[in-house]
């Protein structure tokens, strides 16, 4: 039988397209607006990508936050609030915090954030049964590329194509792995490497790709991978393959790339007789309890 995971990671090219045709312009962070990002978990991940993307695209200056760890004392223009269920508590708690405008992006509009972001983005077609968050980070990073600009067309198809081909075998059986990015490929890089914890428990890592030679690449060896998301550093390769170590780097668009990940992260659960839709430990939300009052 089907997972739920394993449905949604299916539907995501689908999704993608859905959220390029219907961009809400005049509600996402503008041109020159001076933005910060927050969300938790997958959502940080997301706006790590996203305020790179930003950035690099000429928009403004852009930065990202753990919800928790957001600083209190800096001026922005907007608050751009990234939140699958719409109820995460630390998120709730900066939007109420906050004198800056501020959009939301969430799955369902029956949930707190509704009431308190300015404005909100509702990606309820990718919203998810798993616990696990797939096609709906994709999605929402999907439709901040298409609002900076960019032409998807690409991306839609290598994600078609990461679906369609086999697994390479190395990632399925590797003891331990490493995700690698660049510039805002770090994000996603950070999130391949959750996608594998939660789904299947594996020691993942996670690092800038031009960090990796600083410490890290001391664990590569044999039956380990180190799995670029995007372009790879000149001989990274090489010296990662003279330690008996995989690099894998599919030259997909890092998005579709991912979805890589996601399909390794799902098998690898499922031949360890794991529930990826229900992961150890985790829940849909972080919701906390309201602080003890004397």
């Amino acid at each position: 039988m089907t997972t739920h995971t394993e449905a949604e990671i299916a539907s995501q090219p689908e999704c993608w397209r859905r959220a390029v045709g219907e961009v809400p312009v005049d509600a996402l962070p503008q041109p020159g607006e001076r933005v910060a990002v927050v969300g938790c978990g997958t959502s940080w991940f997301v706006a790590q990508a996203y305020a790179a993307l930003r950035e690099r695209a000429g928009h403004g200056e852009t930065d990202a936050f753990a919800a928790s760890e957001a600083p209190t004392g800096r001026s922005y223009d907007r608050i751009l609030a990234l939140t699958r269920s719409g109820t995460t508590t630390e998120v709730l708690e900066l939007l109420k915090s906050t004198g800056a405008r501020s959009t939301a992006i969430t799955a369902d509009p029956d949930t707190p954030v509704t009431t308190l972001a300015g404005r909100t983005v509702v990606l309820d077609f990718a919203d998810e049964a798993s616990v696990v968050q797939t096609r709906f980070a994709t999605t929402q990073l999907a439709l901040l590329r298409a609002h900076l600009g960019e032409d998807l067309t690409a991306a839609i198809a290598d994600a078609e194509r990461a679906l369609a081909e086999p697994l390479a075998p190395e990632p399925l059986a590797a003891e331990q792995l490493t995700f690698l990015g660049r510039g805002w490929t770090c994000g996603l890089a950070l999130e391949a490497a959750l996608k594998m914890r939660e789904a299947c428990r594996a020691w993942t890592e996670a690092y800038p790709a031009m960090e990796y030679r600083h410490g890290p690449i001391s664990i590569a060896g044999p039956g380990r991978v180190t799995w670029m998301l995007g372009e790879a550093p000149e001989r990274l390769r090489e010296e990662v393959e003279a330690t008996g170590g995989t690099f894998l780097a599919g030259g997909l668009d890092p998005m579709a790339e991912l979805v890589r990940v996601q399909r390794v992260a799902v098998a690898r659960a499922l031949a360890r007789g794991l529930d990826p839709d229900r992961p150890l430990h985790l829940t849909r939300s972080v919701i906390l309890p309201a602080p003890e009052t004397r």
